[in-house]
């Protein structure tokens, strides 16, 4: 299992946005050896929010090798041919580094507010999917934009799901990776879901192994100090999620470092490809203590 990174996107503590904060997160991430950095989307939101793909182009040149992942990006909201057309642009600037992870979005109020219906978000996805497939694959015999993906195969096309079986079934049907959010799961139900993904995938005649996962969302803090993780939870992370505080607080890598490791290492031991961390604050010494406190014990 590798280890990508939010950008910090949101500013929970009242620290201030800037790009030298990005890029300064991106240098952690390339430096220390991670996999990607990723970004998501949102429109309204209780803290201030940068945008997604402005903040990943921002950040091409800081990040070497790394993977430029959405997860996710929001067709429902922005159009898929416009998102296609960002996604593109994104690739070309970056030789050919971008992952697209896609969802339906959670929040009614975005959806509302550019005119889209919430109710529909489900068939809107289905529709975006289906363009974005032939915009940003390989066969683009259909493609109406002229901007080509740098890799013969593509822009990998990664669809998100909370786990339901619908929803599961829709990654099986159009994804090259499924997204599973860390605060809406745990490792016991996430193995579950992906046993349903593969099944899923073995009925549309698609072998499991290509198909890769991916655990966006894991909120990083790292301290030895329960009551400062306690705070971190409830004062920082519980207001914008709407997430009850101690399931929460079992699900993301808030608190002690051998409870950040106990829980790596069990997502790793049930199949999970990638795991997305989004420290609260303070990320490139979160990135480092991640780095020589957490991660040697996975593999020890």
């Amino acid at each position: 299992m590798d280890v990508g990174v939010h950008l910090p996107q949101i500013d929970l503590r009242g620290d201030g946005q800037s790009l030298s904060r990005l890029t300064a997160v991106a240098r952690a991430a390339r430096e220390g050896g991670f996999a990607a950095v990723a970004a998501n989307d949102h429109l309204l939101f209780p803290r201030p929010w940068l945008d997604g793909p402005t903040a990943l182009a921002a950040v091409v040149g800081d990040t070497g090798t790394l993977d430029l992942m959405t997860s996710v990006a929001l067709p429902t909201l922005r159009g898929p041919l416009p998102l296609a057309a960002t996604l593109l642009t994104l690739d070309a600037l970056s030789g050919g580094r971008v992952v697209a992870g896609v969802g339906a979005g959670s929040s009614a109020a975005d959806l509302s507010a550019v005119g889209r219906d919430p109710t529909e978000r489900w068939r809107l996805l289905d529709d975006a999917l289906g363009v974005l497939r032939s915009e940003l694959g390989p066969d683009r015999s259909r493609a109406r934009l002229t901007v080509p993906p740098v890799r013969p195969g593509g822009i990998p096309l990664w669809v998100a799901s909370w786990g339901s079986p619908t929803g599961l079934r829709r990654v099986a049907r159009s994804g090259d990776g499924w997204l599973a959010s860390a605060y809406h799961t745990d490792p016991a139900q996430w193995a579950s879901d992906r046993a349903v993904l593969d099944a899923a995938l073995r009925a549309a005649g698609r072998d499991p192994a290509t198909v890769g996962s991916a655990l966006a969302t894991m909120w990083l803090w790292i301290t030895e100090d329960r009551p400062t993780a306690r705070r971190v939870v409830e004062d920082l992370l519980v207001p914008i999620l709407g997430v009850d505080a101690d399931l929460l607080g079992s699900r993301v890598c808030v608190g002690p470092a051998g409870h950040c490791a106990e829980l790596l290492a069990a997502y790793a031991a049930a199949g999970c490809g990638r795991v997305l961390v989004w420290p609260v604050a303070d990320e490139p010494a979160q990135l480092e203590a991640l780095s020589e406190r957490v991660l040697p014990r996975l593999s020890a």
